[in-house]
């Protein structure tokens, strides 16, 4: 790559980081986390703005937003991954997304144990809203040369043992979901974010894109 090529993306990733909101990120500030509280006990994630700055901006305006609210752990696979954030609790619908966002896999995390990643379908670049946690490491779902993955951008921090005993729960086929739901729902009650950066987000205009329904491992 020539030394021009160089100093334009590095003034276009300067330019991703400058429009996020809170503007450029600075090396002492934290990491923001984010604790969900479900009816099985509570979880803390750690975001790695660093590393999925678009990712993260994007699930933070869902929690800021209030989205995770009253939302499903709707698809639980023992061994693999937890997966929820996108249906309502109370009538089993998708809920409305923004946009999409880029697919962020390359930024070198991994689908280890514990780490937050988001769901999608086939197309690489079709996440929204729906997240998920792995149960065990799943290097199947990290990017090759050939195939995009599934962009990591967080970790569990505190309460994996919440997520084992969500991962843990007895699935089957429960109203719109044929297969993998819990037999009892897991609810998310609401997620906030600790410390700075707590503010609630302006409105915002909402689309309905496709939402994803599944976690693929591409074996």
């Amino acid at each position: 790559m020539s030394t021009k090529c160089r100093s334009r993306l590095a003034l276009l990733c300067l330019l991703c980081l400058a429009g996020l909101p809170g503007g450029a990120l600075r090396a002492d500030e934290p990491p923001t986390q984010v604790r969900f509280t479900t009816n099985m006990g509570e979880f803390v994630v750690e975001l790695r703005a660093d590393r999925a700055p678009l990712t993260t901006a994007n699930f933070l305006r869902y929690v800021r937003e209030g989205f995770y609210t009253n939302t499903l752990i709707q698809r639980v696979v023992p061994n693999f991954v937890i997966q929820g954030g996108g249906f309502d609790a109370t009538t089993q619908k998708v809920k409305p997304t923004h946009e999409n966002v880029v697919n962020e896999s390359g930024n070198g995390l991994q689908n280890k144990r514990g780490a937050l990643g988001m769901a999608r379908g086939e197309a690489p670049h079709s996440s929204n809203a729906q997240f998920f946690v792995n149960l065990v490491d799943n290097p199947d779902l990290d990017p090759v040369p050939t195939r995009w993955g599934y962009a990591v951008f967080g970790k569990v921090v505190q309460g994996m043992d919440v997520i084992d005993r969500i991962g843990s729960t007895p699935t089957g086929s429960v109203g719109v979901f044929k297969a993998d739901s819990p037999l009892k729902p897991v609810i998310i009650e609401k997620a906030e974010i600790l410390g700075a950066g707590a503010a609630p987000a302006a409105p915002s205009e909402t689309v309905n894109p496709p939402q994803p329904d599944n976690i693929l491992s591409p074996k």
